[in-house]
């Protein structure tokens, strides 16, 4: 018999606690439904769990990301089936043309609709976008390498000078920026009164005085200044620079890996209208593989597939050139296209003054039709190669929530309790 301690009261406690301890874990597990509510309760478990928690939520993103590069392929595609409608009605007025029961009136009136379908094929071509991204003028054409040959283009203001006005018209990065010649303002020799607007991505140059000092160097620090005023700009993917000691030039160059880099090659660096400065030099990049769309179909790092859409605007199809009368590409006999200023069509954003396919005499429209049934079949190839991805995303959704639905009953099984057994 002890007098100090008493053995059986302790072990009594001893045993409540563990009991307690033990309901209240229950009680824990119960309540949250999960089986892990602390690294203590498993801490191997804890971590198998988290490790698939994150492939779960990777799988499920990617399942989104796969349904919205559909919905943006879809958008490609429904253009493209407008853009083979208008072929077809451009092909049906072609051999309407060639036929001798027409006046040269009848297809003067022809032409017209010709030239209006054309420049409606570049409109479509111009603003087919998908959450602002182009989508059918090359931008995502992506053909090369990044940085391989990144474009730079020269231009020449030596040749504007004192009392200069009028506007000039540069596309930066599928971007319009204006610059305003006024020669109602002094430089002040150092470009004080010039300004900058990047909310209508405009720059005012002061050209009054006799020397419009350095009118590279100027627009190089408005430019480098709109971009500091919006971050968000299509100039901030482009750098400005010069020739050393030559401050009439003014060189734009698309930066590696830039959002642009695989446009270059394209043309989103160039003149556009106005006031012509001089392109002394015009180094063409191709295009690299960030103009490709990139489609993240997987949890993890490089589960990815990519998807090229080529030009589908007028003279990319052969249906329109920047050659008043030239020949048509491909097609011997008498396939040429128009001229005169009646005929001029709006132009794609890379190209200059544009001209539909001449149908005005029987012979020209009949060639024509050849080359707008080339023109039909790029687009039906286009749109082919468009519905195989969409039905190969189509399996990948399918996949990914196959592999989602798997891991997050294995993740189950570690993580949440089992209310049977509650332990």
């Amino acid at each position: 018999m002890r007098i100090n301690h008493n053995i059986a009261a302790l072990n009594t406690y001893r045993q409540l606690t563990i009991g307690q301890s033990a309901a209240a874990k229950n009680m824990e597990k119960l309540s949250s439904g999960l089986r892990i509510n602390r690294a203590g309760d498993d801490a191997a478990g804890l971590a198998i769990s988290e490790k698939m928690r994150g492939q779960i939520r990777g799988l499920e993103q990617a399942s989104r990301n796969a349904q919205d590069a559909i919905s943006m392929i879809q958008t490609a595609e429904g253009a493209l089936n407008e853009v083979h409608s208008i072929l077809q009605r451009m092909r049906e007025l072609a051999v309407q043309s060639a036929n001798d029961t027409n006046t040269q009136d009848d297809r003067n009136e022809i032409q017209k609709e010709i030239n209006q379908l054309t420049e409606e094929i570049n409109r479509i071509g111009n603003n087919t976008e998908f959450n602002t991204k182009k989508l059918i003028n090359g931008d995502a054409k992506g053909t090369g390498t990044i940085g391989a040959k990144r474009e730079s283009v020269q231009f020449d203001f030596s040749g504007i000078g004192a009392g200069q006005t009028g506007n000039t018209v540069l596309t930066i990065g599928g971007t319009d920026y204006t610059i305003v010649f006024d020669n109602t303002k002094d430089n002040d020799n150092n470009g004080k009164n010039d300004s900058v607007n990047a909310t209508t991505k405009t720059i005012t140059i002061a050209t009054k005085d006799s020397d419009p000092v350095s009118l590279g160097a100027r627009l190089k620090a408005a430019f480098e200044s709109m971009r500091g005023n919006d971050p968000t700009l299509s100039i901030s993917e482009f750098d400005f620079s010069q020739i050393p000691q030559n401050g009439e030039t003014l060189i734009i160059t698309a930066r590696a890996g830039g959002r642009f880099d695989g446009q270059a090659g394209d043309g989103s660096i160039q003149f556009k209208s106005g006031v012509n400065p001089v392109i002394t030099e015009l180094t063409n990049g191709s295009n690299g593989t960030n103009g490709t769309l990139t489609f993240q179909v997987g949890a993890n790092n490089d589960q990815q597939i990519t998807l090229s859409i080529n030009d589908m605007r007028a003279v990319a199809l052969g249906i329109a050139s920047t050659t008043a009368g030239g020949d048509a590409d491909g097609v011997s006999g008498n396939a040429v296209f128009a001229s005169g200023a009646e005929n001029q069509i709006t132009k794609d954003v890379t190209s200059g003054t544009e001209y539909a396919l001449d149908v005005t005499s029987a012979a020209k429209a009949t060639d024509a039709v050849k080359v707008i049934d080339e023109a039909i079949k790029k687009v039906s190839t286009e749109r082919a190669k468009l519905g195989a991805y969409q039905n190969r995303l189509e399996h990948t959704i399918n996949n990914l929530g196959t592999a989602a639905e798997n891991l997050t009953a294995a993740e189950s099984r570690i993580r949440d309790v089992d209310y049977a057994l509650a332990a």
